[in-house]
């Protein structure tokens, strides 16, 4: 294998699969949740240089993780979506696999730097994106039922944002109780609302992974809307805005407000009866979140 072509194939591939917008996702949602974990638990934050290594870990996770999903989900590919790197030949499975060893080593090394428990949280966080991969090759019903493929597979984002808070932990700007832990169903439900949204279709396609195959148009669209609402009830729980004074509480209250977008979403897909669910309200909606929360843990004592 020629380094310097290998080289160039994962580069392109880079620009191709991972998009501006999923390093913006990935900076907003380690800012969002260190914030957030730092205000919840009585801590003044502001990001450090420790915040930094974190961005650019989970960054770097992020396209490891995009890599293992185009060599796990190939076959699916070659039918459904044919214009694919990996299918199309202008990347190679090896390349992917090379490129994997060096984030894996660069991520534990960085993390590591900042504390032994970041370095653990992200290994297991790596070594479980490798496990999916396994366990959907051996077991038929994570490859073809959508509901238990997501039950397998979202925990690696838990653990992402488990190695975040930990890491935080362990660098002092996060304080050592439950309610750090419980900033995670904030970011579940935002991103989970997203999942369902882009999943949404009212013609069934058996042949493809739709939740709405499962649970119907109508009720995969309120699953992805309740989403929405778990996150935004789970922060107004933890931040408590009622305590709040003056611009704090208004920054604080905010988050409610922000459901309108993915209500709009529901409603677009519902009353203007169009074939696939709104995904950009849902992208809006995690981004407008994210922001607010960053707001809060700056604003609100």
């Amino acid at each position: 294998m020629s380094v310097p072509a290998a080289a160039v194939r994962i580069a392109r591939f880079t620009v191709l699969m991972y998009k501006p917008h999923y390093l913006l996702y990935g900076i907003l949602w380690v800012l969002a949740l260190e914030g957030t974990a730092a205000l919840v638990t009585d801590q003044d934050w502001h990001p450090t240089a420790a915040t930094v290594v974190r961005i650019v870990v989970v960054a770097v996770v992020l396209l490891y993780l995009r890599m293992v999903d185009e060599q796990k989900d190939l076959e699916y590919d070659r039918v459904h979506n044919p214009d694919r790197p990996l299918v199309t030949g202008a990347v190679r499975a090896a390349d992917l696999r090379v490129a994997m060893c060096f984030i894996a080593i660069f991520s534990v090394a960085a993390s590591l730097a900042l504390s032994v428990g970041s370095a653990v949280m992200i290994t297991t966080a790596l070594g479980y994106g490798l496990a999916l991969w396994g366990m959907e090759r051996l077991f038929l019903t994570v490859r073809t039922n959508i509901l238990v493929n997501l039950v397998v597979t979202y925990p690696v984002q838990l653990l992402v944002t488990a190695y975040a808070v930990v890491s935080a932990i362990d660098t002092g700007v996060v304080g050592k109780n439950w309610r750090a832990a419980a900033v995670a169903v904030i970011f579940a439900g935002a991103f989970l609302q997203f999942e369902f949204a882009r999943k949404t279709t009212r013609t069934i396609h058996p042949s493809t992974m739709m939740y709405s195959n499962i649970l119907g148009a109508n009720g995969s669209a309120a699953t992805a809307l309740l989403c929405a609402v778990v996150a935004v009830l789970g922060d107004v729980a933890l931040v408590r805005p009622w305590v709040q004074v003056g611009p704090a509480a208004l920054i604080a209250w905010i988050p409610l407000s922000l459901l309108l977008i993915p209500a709009f979403g529901s409603w677009r897909f519902g009353a203007q009866d169009r074939s696939d669910h709104p995904v950009l309200p849902a992208i809006l909606f995690i981004l407008a979140l994210y922001l607010v929360l960053i707001a809060q843990a700056l604003v609100v004592p």
